[in-house]
């Protein structure tokens, strides 16, 4: 069996920047243990699979260890290999998923994420775990599907560097830390060693918790967002209520074909 691989980078443009993912069509699904060991194989951050046709696609990601219930850099580049490579000229995509559905539009080179808004709830009990496992106190603490660490400055999420058994130890999938931007509304980082991403370059799915998050403490829907990993991303979003939008650019870095001898 053959099956073609893309490799896009994410919230980015240009190469070897924005996130890494991996982008799988598939005709069928391929028995669960399958399409792990090929997300285990391409050993990204996630990799992404769908079935469908005409715009209307069922999506799953895979981390090389566990599958994930949402991802939103995978997403963008499953649409941009839609939109690109599969069925040119679609300016729309419908994705199903384990969080309910999902649309991407695209709009010249930009895509927009349509995604579920996540907005965090306070959980002060939890910032000298917190601290303990980022090495720094963070200013305030909540929590939806991650922790959010809020820190007063850029400079502090940027110096953070955790103890990744200790963050992995925690009670939620991962930690996003976050902090005003010097030249953007918002920066942040996240950590997921739980779910074998120590870090991840950018992170869509986080901005579904930061986006409501920096929303109303800054009292505007409109926001500009940079993540400051090592890659590093930037992205344009929104807060509609109980959705977010998250914008970015996508670039493809490698195409190819993977074998397997028997699914």
């Amino acid at each position: 069996m053959k099956l073609r691989l893309f490799q896009v980078d994410a919230f980015a443009s240009r190469t070897f920047t924005g996130n890494p993912a991996a982008v799988v069509p598939l005709d069928r699904w391929l028995p669960d243990a399958t399409m792990q060991e090929i997300a285990a194989e391409n050993n990204l951050s996630e990799t992404a699979f769908f079935v469908g046709e005409k715009g209307y696609f069922h999506i799953r990601w895979m981390t090389p260890v566990d599958e994930v219930d949402l991802c939103g850099h995978a997403t963008l580049a499953s649409a941009w290999v839609v939109f690109n490579e599969i069925e040119n000229g679609r300016s729309e995509v419908h994705f199903r998923s384990r969080s309910g559905p999902l649309r991407v539009s695209a709009l010249g080179d930009t895509l927009s994420l349509d995604f579920p808004s996540r907005p965090p709830e306070a959980a002060p009990s939890a910032i000298a775990a917190l601290a303990e496992a980022l090495g720094s106190r963070p200013g305030d603490v909540l929590a939806s599907r991650d922790y959010l660490a809020v820190f007063e400055t850029e400079d502090e999420v940027r110096a953070l560097r955790p103890d990744m058994p200790k963050v992995a130890a925690l009670d939620r999938m991962a930690v996003i830390a976050t902090a005003p931007g010097r030249d953007c509304d918002f920066v942040s980082r996240f950590f997921g060693p739980a779910v074998g991403v120590p870090e991840d370059p950018v992170t869509g799915s986080a901005h579904c918790t930061l986006v409501p998050y920096w929303s109303r403490r800054l009292a505007k829907t409109s926001l500009f967002a940079r993540q400051v990993s090592a890659r590093g991303g930037e992205l344009w979003c929104e807060d509609r209520g109980d959705r977010v939008t998250i914008a970015g650019r996508c670039v493809k870095y490698l195409e190819g074909t993977i074998e397997l001898a028997d699914a």
